[in-house]
């Protein structure tokens, strides 16, 4: 790494806010900020342990895309509870619950168990847009019967998707406290002041640090789709300089993306909207 490269990642580093995924799932390591979290966003059911899974990408198989979560927790009776921190708004947010909500499903039931063994599972997003416009804090889906809506199917799933940018007055104090903390607003609820605490503390981790300016890396290791724009751009075909050029375009606009850039903010920064379509796709 040059110089360069690495004041700019240190820089970004020590300006992230818990609503950086990366910065979330290291601070949510905290099993009490964790618990607290929770207990926020689902004060309706009795959570009193909670066990965390690690952060490793789940497979199902060599052709079916896998899912690494950001938080993938279990309760002491055994409900599954996901959550995910999303910056960016993408238009699948919906289908991305569906599949998360199933490639769970496949955890928590073990071949030959009765379907009846499967736990109830809470699929939640934590956004940073408002995906309905609608300017509530919280959406919360279950499935329901269309021709008689009070009618539920009980299938036990639940989809939360929080908006940090809500102005309804439609979630209690604890948990827009928190959502106003996503969204950079000072608060000074105790539980805030321990999560602004933690997330101080993780800025001076050095493997965290390290970690972290290895993601912009791993974006250069998509070698086909590099290619694929390095053709596109008129670059003589399995030209290495083409190739590379190629990766560290693409890489440099998922990294933007993930960091909260908007299209047009990328646009404006010289990137072509192929190329940002191509790191919208890789970010779904």
């Amino acid at each position: 790494m040059n110089e360069e490269y690495t004041m700019t990642r240190n820089r970004e580093w020590e300006s992230l806010t818990l609503a950086n995924d990366f910065m979330f799932y290291k601070v949510m390591q905290d099993k009490e900020l964790l618990l607290e979290l929770i207990r926020r966003i689902l004060p309706e059911i009795e959570i009193v342990e909670i066990e965390v899974q690690a952060q490793d990408v789940v497979e199902i198989g060599p052709d079916i895309r896998g899912v690494r979560f950001d938080l993938f927790v279990r309760d002491q009776i055994g409900r599954a509870i996901t959550i995910e921190m999303q910056v960016l708004n993408i238009k699948t947010l919906p289908r991305r619950l569906r599949y998360y909500s199933a490639i769970g499903d496949m955890q928590l039931l073990e071949k030959g168990m009765l379907y009846s063994k499967l736990p109830d599972s809470y699929v939640i997003m934590i956004c940073m847009f408002d995906y309905y416009n609608q300017s509530r804090h919280r959406y919360t889906f279950s499935c329901r019967c269309n021709e008689l809506p009070a009618l539920r199917m009980n299938d036990g799933v639940t989809y939360i998707i929080l908006n940090a940018f809500g102005t309804a007055d439609d979630v209690d104090d604890g948990l827009r406290a928190f959502l106003d903390y996503i969204a950079g607003k000072p608060s000074e609820d105790p539980y805030i002041r321990k999560l602004d605490d933690a997330v101080v503390k993780a800025r001076m981790n050095k493997e965290w640090r390290a970690a972290y300016m290895e993601l912009y890396q791993r974006d250069l290791e998509n070698r086909e789709i590099g290619v694929q724009i390095g053709r596109e751009e008129g670059r003589e075909e399995g030209r290495e300089e083409g190739r590379e050029e190629g990766r560290e375009l693409l890489a440099g606009a998922i990294h933007e993306l993930r960091l909260g850039r908007s299209k047009e903010d990328l646009l404006k920064s010289g990137y072509d909207e192929h190329t940002i379509d191509l790191a919208l796709t890789c970010l779904e």
